[in-house]
């Protein structure tokens, strides 16, 4: 009997653009590697939706409810993340609040355009790139 192959499917993630309205977008650091200050957000769990997902990221790492979650981009460069090929769909969202760092973040801090930190995860540079491209 021949073994079955599995296939190997790219992992699908959500990321998370939370504005804070007048004080700039909410990054947090990461806890585990690989480091750096990223997006918040996450592997979608089985049987959950792309938007669902977002919503439950944003809460577990920045403590934060977010509304007015909307579609932005994809991103799928098999290369975007060294631990696995992850293909992500990227939100942006609003919250109000004082972000607290839960979950797998170190730490949590709000950043404007001007002050993004050179260390960031992943994509995540080409993400807000992309972002304030588009957005401004």
């Amino acid at each position: 009997m021949q073994k079955r192959e599995h296939p190997r499917n790219p992992l699908p993630t959500v990321d998370v653009i939370i504005e804070l309205k007048g004080r700039g977008l909410v990054l947090v650091q990461r806890k585990y590697p690989p480091p750096g200050w990223a997006l918040p957000g996450g592997f979608v769990d089985y049987g959950e939706s792309l938007e669902a997902a977002a919503v439950r990221e944003a809460l577990e790492e920045t403590s934060l409810q977010i509304r007015r979650v909307r579609q932005f981009h994809s991103y799928s460069d098999p290369n975007r993340d060294a631990r696995h090929h992850t293909i992500t769909t990227v939100f942006i969202a609003e919250a109000d609040g004082e972000p607290q760092a839960a979950d797998d973040a170190k730490a949590v801090a709000v950043f404007s355009r001007d002050t993004l930190p050179r260390n960031l995860a992943f994509d995540h540079a080409r993400i807000l790139e992309d972002y304030f491209e588009k957005r401004y």
